[in-house]
């Protein structure tokens, strides 16, 4: 079955060269230039992943993306304007999966979403299957789902990439640099991509995401896994 995109974007041109390489990839691609439209689309039929640019007339990509959340997981890869690194985190923070700054290479891009696939389908470089646990906090894998005290955690496919990691490796201190390479397979990056997720799982994992008890951080060095005392 093809890989269904939604490229959004009011540069026609912008547009037509990433729906060309996204094509050339087996995806199909629709392609619309304002946020309102893009939103109709996405909710009468979920696409598998939206390229969404940041500025868009009539509702721009970030309450795009916002909207989106509230509704359905669907994977986001955000364009944002070169060198503008709030803009950047704030799309994360929003619940963006990647960015990618303009001007891009198309190719780089079409490799982004082939990254960001994979992992919404659950092959991320976390690798494997099996249930982790700690205490009320359970991550199935394979199935790619987390429960907190039972009911449903959704999150992005990079932060269940990140929580799966941290959970495999309790205690173990890792810099930003580290999770970016061995979580995400990035050798190059923002580390303030890992500091906005590490942000986001505390809010959905944490009783206090103020005095976070599970991904707690290490001065000078990171984030680590605590698990729960007796966990």
């Amino acid at each position: 079955m093809n890989t269904r995109i939604l490229v959004v974007d009011d540069d026609p041109t912008v547009s037509e060269v990433v729906a060309r390489y996204l094509e050339r990839d087996g995806h199909e691609v629709e392609c619309v230039g304002d946020g309102v439209e893009a939103l109709r689309r996405a909710l009468a039929h979920p696409p598998d992943l939206m390229v969404l640019d940041l500025m868009l007339p009539k509702i721009d990509g970030l309450q795009v993306c916002r909207k989106l959340r509230e509704r359905w997981p669907v994977p986001v890869i955000m364009l944002t304007a070169l060198g503008e690194e709030i803009d950047r985190v704030v799309g994360l923070e929003t619940g963006a999966d990647d960015y990618v700054t303009k001007p891009f290479s198309p190719r780089e891009l079409a490799l982004r979403v082939q990254s960001v696939l994979r992992r919404a389908r659950g092959a991320s470089v976390t690798g494997g299957t099996g249930v982790l646990r700690d205490g009320d906090l359970v991550v199935d894998v394979g199935a790619h789902e987390v429960r907190l005290r039972g009911d449903e955690v959704m999150l992005t496919a990079r932060e269940f990439d990140l929580l799966a990691y941290l959970m495999r490796n309790p205690r173990q201190a890792f810099s930003r640099s580290a999770l970016l390479n061995q979580v995400w397979g990035w050798s190059f990056g923002d580390s303030s991509t890992v500091t906005v997720h590490v942000r986001r799982l505390r809010e959905k994992i944490e009783p206090d995401p103020t005095e976070p008890r599970r991904i707690v951080t290490v001065w000078g060095v990171g984030y680590r896994y605590e698990p729960l005392e007796g966990a």
